[in-house]
């Protein structure tokens, strides 16, 4: 009898020849496609970033995870220094935390003025639908964890010398906030979420189950490869409208 590890290993690989594929035709017929990556802290941005891009295009895929911004971005436009990494013909860019920092960690920790927070909850999709209204394909993730869980991969953190690079001085914020983080989810999916540019949940209290079900998901929007692929498990991947019922608060 196959161990669940290794029908992970199986099913993985199977997804990521589908990427491979699906990568080909958006190259082929010069897409372009945003994939904004969001969530809570310990949720598994980071890991599922890596499994669907493990074989993607290095040169047709970038994934762009900015810093804090430099006191001259803090005076622009607040997507001005977002707009220089869309992508181009053929190109797809993962967003591993987008301009929806405004959405969550500014307004939790004060990083923002509560004006500006407003200000960015009208214009997020307004730019959004100015992307979508040019043919940019954008797929919208939120990967959200449970309070439980996500203690424990934080002490985790804290315990292996391997993951020093995920350690974070806001690390103990997400656990003292966790219910200030439910709250500014709520209100991003009630405000940001439309037809053209939903957004898309993910349970990721089980890493492997939620990276599996991203590609799926994925796949399942790009919708290039026919019968082959199972569509995402609705009990992890479902629309906003469903996301107080079945998330943690």
């Amino acid at each position: 009898m196959a161990k669940k590890s290794d029908s992970y290993d199986v099913e993985l690989e199977r997804l990521q020849l589908a990427v491979v594929e699906t990568q080909a035709w958006t190259i082929e017929h010069g897409l372009r496609v945003v994939i904004v990556m969001e969530g809570r802290d310990t949720a598994g941005k980071d890991g599922a970033i890596k499994r669907l891009t493990e074989y993607m295009s290095p040169r047709q895929t970038r994934v762009v995870a900015l810093p804090k911004p430099s006191d001259r971005e803090s005076s622009q436009w607040y997507f001005q220094r977002y707009v220089p990494h869309l992508p181009a013909a053929g190109e797809t860019v993962i967003f591993n935390r987008s301009w929806y920092n405004r959405a969550g960690v500014e307004p939790v920790m004060g990083f923002c003025t509560p004006e500006q927070y407003a200000q960015f909850l009208t214009d997020a999709p307004r730019f959004e639908r100015m992307l979508t209204d040019d043919g940019v394909i954008l797929i919208k993730l939120w990967l959200d964890i449970s309070r439980k869980e996500q203690a424990q991969r934080l002490k985790e953190r804290r315990n292996d010398p391997l993951k020093k690079f995920k350690l974070s001085s806001l690390d103990a914020e997400a656990e003292a906030r966790f219910d200030a983080y439910s709250e500014a989810r709520d209100r991003m999916l009630a405000e940001t979420n439309r037809d053209f540019a939903p957004w898309t949940i993910v349970a990721t209290d089980d890493k492997k189950t939620a990276r599996l079900n991203v590609i799926r998901h994925i796949l399942s929007v790009l919708d290039h490869v026919q019968g082959e692929i199972e569509k995402p498990d609705p009990e992890v991947v479902f629309g906003a409208d469903k996301a107080k019922k079945l998330l943690a608060r």
